[in-house]
Parts: C-alpha cells; structure tokens; sequence
C-alpha cells in the first residue's frame, strides 16, 4: 500500500500548491491550461488504446459497461459525491463548481494504464516502481488541475486512495484472470474512458464518463471467453 499513500499525498500536494498560486492566475490564463490539460489528457487516452489487441472485445466491453454502468448510474453516484463535499466545503461566489473538480480529477486519476497495472503490480509483486512513476505525474497534473478546477481536485485524493487502495487488495483475488492479452484490453478499455475525458475537458462533449467504467470488469471476461471459442472463428 505504500505505492498507494504515496500516490495520494502527491494528488494532496499538488492541488494545494495549485490552489496557493491560483488566486494570482488571470481567468484566460487558467482556461487555456485546462484546454492544455484536455489536450494532454486525449494524448495519453489514445496512446493508451493502441495496447489494445482484440477491437471486438473493446466494443463488447464498452456495450455491456455502458448499460451496466447507466443502470447502476455510477455518474450521477459519483457526483452525489461530488455534490456533498461541494455543499460541506465549497464557498459562494466561487467560478467552478467544486463538484466538477472532484469527479474530472477522480476519474483522470484513476481510470488510466497506470493505475491499474500500477496497482496490481503492488498487490501482486509488492513492486511501486509504477506507481512511484505515476505519483510524479499525479504531482504535476493535480497542480494544474486545482488551478482551472479548484478544490474539488483536492478532495479526489480520497477517491484515489480508495480506489488504488482497493484493487492492491484485490490483486490476489483477480490473479488468475489477469494475463497479458487482460491487461492489454483493460489498458485499452481505461484508455479509451480518458479520451473521453480529454473531450469533456476540451467542452467538445458532456459524456458521463464514469458509467462506462464497467466496462474495464468486462473486458478480461471477454477475453477469457474467447479463450473458449475456436480458433477458426476469428
């Protein structure tokens, strides 16, 4: 869990150092690093995608986590979230919604290549290296990000922390299924959820970004299923 804890004092740094030098910052100045931010952020998401090896299993993933995630509305349940820090926390007259920094920066944070071969790599192999990596990364983005979006980036350190926190404690459980081609289409999958997230924070799309997250479960299901069909079919 140390790669964890690491991980998240660095997403506390970060918006805090961002959030002191803030105030200083004109308006234009801070929307054009946003517009910075979402083009850094579609780079990495398309990067991301091009691990992927099997286009079919991407579809069938995106398909049933849409639906499942919709059903569940696991957009709306994050930004709950994200609405009762605001409403605690948050002070009148502010420019950006608190609840929007909270729910762009915990999905930034946690749906990426990294975080999730970072984490299980912890889990499974007591091994940080990534998450060392990922956590200098995290510094730099969260400063950034708590200039355009404020202090809702700071509260996202505990979705990190959970979120990371869970899947190190899972990686034994989730071992068996996690082979190359998994791990290629879950990259591939979170990959994907980023360029959407690169398009929100460009304003060229609204996507409920965090509905489609089930669809990093599925992806090593269909895998393994296909597994179990014949060669010849593909």
């Amino acid at each position: 869990m140390l790669g964890v804890i690491v991980n998240t004092l660095t997403v506390l740094l970060g918006s805090t150092v961002g959030l002191v030098f803030k105030k200083g910052i004109p308006e234009k100045v801070s929307r054009a690093v946003m517009l910075a931010i979402g083009l850094c952020t579609l780079y990495i998401g398309i990067s991301g995608t091009l691990k992927g090896e099997n286009t079919l299993v991407l579809i069938l993933s995106m398909v049933f986590g849409a639906v499942v995630g919709t059903l569940l509305d696991l957009d709306g349940l994050i930004s709950r979230l994200g609405g009762a820090v605001e409403r605690r926390f948050s002070r009148e007259g502010g420019h950006v919604s608190l609840a929007e920094g909270f729910v762009t920066a915990s999905l930034l944070f946690c749906v990426g290549a990294m975080t999730i071969v970072g984490s299980l790599n912890a889990g499974l192999r007591g091994d940080n290296e990534m998450l060392y990596t990922k956590s200098l990364l995290d510094l730099i983005s969260s400063c950034m990000l708590a200039v355009s979006l404020g202090a809702g980036v700071l509260f996202s350190s505990v979705f990190v922390f959970v979120f990371q926190g869970a899947l190190v404690l899972l990686a034994r459980v989730l071992a068996p299924a996690l082979t190359d081609a998994a791990v290629a289409e879950i990259t591939c999958a979170g990959s994907l959820l980023i360029v959407g997230l690169g398009l929100n924070l460009l304003g060229l799309t609204k996507l409920k970004v965090a509905n489609y997250l089930p669809a990093i479960l599925f992806a090593p299901l269909f895998v393994w299923l296909f597994t179990l069909l014949p060669s010849t079919l593909f």
